[in-house]
């Protein structure tokens, strides 16, 4: 037996080494022909027959062995009794990280016990209607505003907000509020000039360089386009001295939680097709949600895993940044997520998994997105039942309300806020819920749909808001919502590298629905 075993960790280490992963049902294959056959060789023999396709798998799978060994007498007289697979499938999975346990206790997937509780509150990217004229982009930007307006006068300090039309008509002296859009910008002399606009005019707004340094960190943090209440003094000119400035923000929360012990697993950025996609780690990941990878207390958490969360980038896709091609191990868009679909369809059945699509994936990139179609996951749909769903899209989980968001628009804040950094992504996504919009700046490197209504108004303040893009691990509770940013797969590639980007792959966020604890997990 001692023999059987190294033959087979050989034959795994082996396999790993040449860049492939050997499927469950292949290895269990290699584990009953152990005994009459050198598993090593067969190894071997079969990444010589690899090296001569054109096409590479980037699984070995069961039948492309039996085709090498073509002896079904020997199986049916060497089938092990079910505790020793158990040890030596543990004993092959040890190779990869030395905390992988050996089978001690049997894996009792709690998760599979209990139903799962999934509604969609709402999905935009199912209920497009845009034809692009101007006349959407006006009424996208009204419907804004109007929407906006309504969340500010549900405070108290912005209830009373008068027109800009009387605030300019107002005595001087006058100290009111206005609700508009910040529609310019511009700093001069420590002196910020903002140029606000509601529905039927427009005014500029002066924040003085004596206004009190909150009063101008909050200036210099106005996104453009973004809705806000300012507080303002008249002065005996057209112009409006700026006393304070009120975002829409959102009001302390008490968070739904869960009344089973069911945990959701939250990632993104998988970034299939690229050669920097951490496809061996990403395998212990998948691994570990079978009861097959990590020491006890990874294995108790994986027990309760009954979500995973994919927000976004499922695919590197293709023509995305300058030279992208050259860090291209898939160069066709289906045959990136045929492979993506290989991982995905190894998470167990009853876990339910939820994706939506990235800038990288193949849907439109204007916000809001669609869901990825069903043309792209075909072979995913086939093997497994997932939920497809469009960026943003809001979703109930045993009654915890989730906000996914894919996250283009945090490169929008990171290059213009100060402070705002790519080493801290919560705190740009922080921003968005004080800003109750997802995307407030038009024009940016975030494409935006002129849809009649705008759907990305966040109005629904949610328990979990969960984005990706960053390519950064980092997530804090602002005022009851947990903030996470979930990573990503991928590493470092020329074009982060110019763009200042240090990416934190292979980190698993996993939170407790139950009590919102966090718990960080790595696999590389």
């Amino acid at each position: 037996m001692n023999s059987s075993f190294e033959k087979l960790q050989k034959a795994v280490e082996l396999t790993i080494s040449a860049g492939y992963q050997l499927k469950k049902d292949a290895f269990e294959f290699l584990s009953l022909i152990a005994a009459t056959e050198d598993p090593v060789d067969v190894i071997s023999r079969a990444l010589e027959k690899i090296n001569g396709l054109k096409d590479k798998p980037l699984f070995i799978e069961r039948p492309f062995l039996e085709e090498l060994v073509k002896k079904p007498d020997i199986l049916k007289d060497s089938i092990s009794h079910p505790q020793t697979m158990q040890a030596l499938t543990s004993s092959a999975i040890q190779l990869e990280q030395p905390q992988i346990l050996e089978g001690k206790k049997a894996f009792r997937p709690l998760a599979k016990e209990i139903e799962a509780e999934i509604s969609v509150i709402d999905d935009p990217g199912a209920k497009l209607s845009s034809s692009g004229t101007l006349s959407d982009y006006l009424d996208y930007f009204r419907d804004r505003f109007k929407r906006m307006e309504k969340l500010l006068r549900q405070r108290m300090d912005a209830r009373g907000a008068v027109s800009v039309i009387d605030a300019l008509h107002a005595q001087p002296g006058t100290k009111l509020e206005i609700i508009g859009m910040v529609v310019e910008k511009r700093e001069a002399r420590q002196k910020i000039f903002l140029t606000i606009e509601d529905l039927h005019a427009s005014a500029t707004v002066l924040v003085p360089q004596n206004a009190p340094s909150e009063l101008l960190d909050k200036a210099r943090a106005l996104l453009l386009d973004q809705v806000v209440c300012v507080s303002v003094v008249k002065t005996r000119e057209k112009l409006l001295i700026a006393q304070d400035i009120i975002l829409p923000d959102i009001a302390p929360k008490t968070q739904n939680k869960a009344h089973a012990p069911v945990y959701a697993v939250l990632t993104s950025d998988m970034h299939v097709g690229s050669v920097k996609f951490q496809k061996e780690a990403f395998n212990r990941f998948v691994l570990w949600l079978n009861g097959k990878y990590g020491n006890e207390r990874m294995r108790e958490i994986a027990s309760h895993v009954k979500y995973v969360l994919i927000a976004g980038d499922i695919v590197d896709g293709i023509g995305v940044y300058p030279n992208q091609i050259k860090e291209l191990a898939i160069r066709d868009i289906y045959g990136q997520y045929r492979s993506a679909a290989k991982f995905i369809e190894q998470i167990p059945d009853y876990i339910e998994v939820i994706i939506i699509p990235g800038n990288h994936d193949a849907p439109r990139k204007a916000l809001p997105q669609p869901p990825i179609s069903d043309d792209y996951l075909e072979p995913l749909q086939e093997s497994r039942k997932i939920y497809s769903l469009g960026n943003p899209c809001t979703i109930s989980l045993h009654k915890v309300e989730f906000l996914l968001y894919h996250g283009r628009s945090l490169d929008d804040l990171i290059s213009t806020v100060p402070g705002v950094e790519y080493t801290h992504p919560e705190k740009a996504m922080t921003l968005l819920l004080q800003s109750r919009h997802l995307a407030p700046t038009y024009g940016g490197k975030t494409p935006l749909a002129p849809e009649s209504k705008d759907r990305l108004v966040i109005e629904r303040v949610p328990d979990v808001f969960h984005a990706g893009h960053i390519h950064t691990l980092g997530y804090t509770n602002y005022r009851g919502v947990l903030v996470v940013n979930s990573g990503c797969w991928q590493e470092q590639t020329d074009y982060m590298r110019r763009l200042g980007l240090a990416p934190t792959p292979c980190l698993v966020p996993v939170i407790n629905l139950q009590t919102f604890e966090i718990t960080v997990l790595s696999f590389a």
